[in-house]
């Protein structure tokens, strides 16, 4: 799809606030040099910022044998931003302000059986009106919520198109949420939000090409390339959990047999186990996050069955990654998700031994394999910068909170356009 010169306004006053939110205070000029914008663009785009009461002047700094610069930061009490983390066994909800600092957390549990679309709607709303009561007046403040949801989702409609895990096809999600939350929403799924955390404060920051591997319940692989957001012509790229790893192998709910996420995601871990030691004490039967939590246990206590069962899942996810490494060429692959914190460093060394096993020379010299070095939920907080970047393409027009113009409501059905 073609981008509108408003789209191409957002996308590069989006990328100003990520350079500032980063590197808190900077100058002008010091913008214009790590965007690549024209001073005289990066200019109006501050002035737009501050007169949103995003941004404000912080003083000056010295140049060589020149004028002082002014310098700029983030007004973190701005506004406040939601993120929102949908998996298969949980939902976590995210109260940051405008320089993405947590203000607030809560959780909801996701029991087996317990995905029907409006059980999910109602862990969600009862999280999100937790984070917005924690959050004091900055609750009042809300620009936005962020939804991430597993599974291939259509932004423009808010829609869930396919979650094989629960089944759904074609649910209209933030529709679903709208009749509950008065606050502009925007869906996309944990691919995105992982990457997009990356891209600000992880692995992937100043990368051209980065690979980031989530596994939790499902698995994927959100991709940067460019230094930009990979999303595909329909928002698709990514589902490389369910490309076929093993012929004829282990069942998957998308319908395919042998995907990558049968044996690398939380219930093909599960699996693994249960097949080669039916009886251990490690295998929490119904419950993924107790097993995972137990095997990495029994691992960091040298436990000989949880070490056999975790070299096992990082040969198969390494021969995986090993694909990617020689399609993509990428500057980093970074391990995100549950299941990779979970299991860390152990996992990440069985890991890299199995990619150097099955990936080309040249491109794997080129890589680096990290495991994802975002604190707290990197997913909340991609999603939290979805809604940034709603909130950036809705103002322009008027004021924020009463101050020298205004932000316009957004309808539950009007999205984003992709900035990559």
């Amino acid at each position: 799809m073609k981008r509108t010169s408003r789209d191409i306004r957002t996308a590069n006053r989006y990328e100003v606030l990520r350079q500032i939110i980063a590197e808190s205070p900077t100058s002008r000029q010091e913008l214009a040099a790590a965007t690549g914008l024209s001073l005289a663009t990066v200019a109006t785009l501050v002035g737009e910022l501050l007169g949103l009461g995003m941004l404000t002047e912080v003083g000056f700094e010295d140049s060589a044998g020149g004028r002082p610069r002014g310098l700029v930061a983030v007004d973190a009490s701005g506004g406040a931003l939601i993120g929102v983390d949908i998996a298969e066994t949980y939902v976590r909800v995210e109260l940051f302000d405008l320089a993405l600092n947590v203000l607030a957390r809560a959780a909801e549990d996701m029991r087996p059986g317990g995905s029907r679309p409006d059980q999910v709607v109602g862990h969600v709303v009862t999280a999100v009106r937790s984070v917005v009561s924690q959050a004091g007046p900055m609750g009042a403040r809300v620009l936005g919520v962020g939804v991430s949801v597993p599974g291939q989702v259509d932004r423009d409609t808010g829609i869930s198109a396919y979650a094989p895990n629960w089944d759904w096809h074609d649910v209209p999600l933030l529709d679903l949420l709208s009749e509950h939350l008065a606050y502009p929403l925007h869906l996309d799924n944990p691919l995105r939000a992982c990457t997009v955390a990356e891209l600000w404060f992880g692995a992937a920051r100043g990368r051209g090409d980065a690979v980031v591997v989530d596994l939790g319940t499902g698995v994927g692989a959100g991709l940067a390339l460019g230094g930009a957001l990979h999303r595909g012509v329909s928002n698709s790229a990514g589902e490389w959990g369910h490309t076929t790893l093993v012929l004829d192998g282990r069942p998957c709910h998308c319908g395919n047999h042998g995907c990558v996420e049968t044996y690398v995601g939380a219930p093909g871990i599960m699996l693994s186990l249960r097949e080669s030691h039916p009886g251990s004490p490690l295998l929490r039967p119904g419950d993924q996050t107790a097993t995972i939590d137990a095997l990495a246990r029994a691992v960091a206590a040298g436990d000989p069955v949880a070490v056999e069962v975790v070299r096992d899942t990082a040969r198969h996810l390494g021969a995986g990654i090993a694909v990617l490494v020689n399609l993509l060429n990428p500057e980093v692959v970074v391990l995100s998700g549950w299941v990779a914190a979970a299991l860390g460093e152990p996992l990440l060394r069985e890991v890299r031994a199995a990619v150097a096993r099955h990936a080309l020379r040249r491109p794997l010299a080129a890589t680096e394999i990290v495991l994802s070095p975002v604190p707290g939920d990197p997913v909340c907080l991609g999603a939290a910068t979805f809604a940034l970047e709603g909130a950036l393409d809705a103002v322009g027009l008027g004021p924020v909170h009463g101050r020298t113009a205004v932000r316009r409501s957004v309808p539950a059905r009007s999205r984003t356009a992709p900035l990559s």
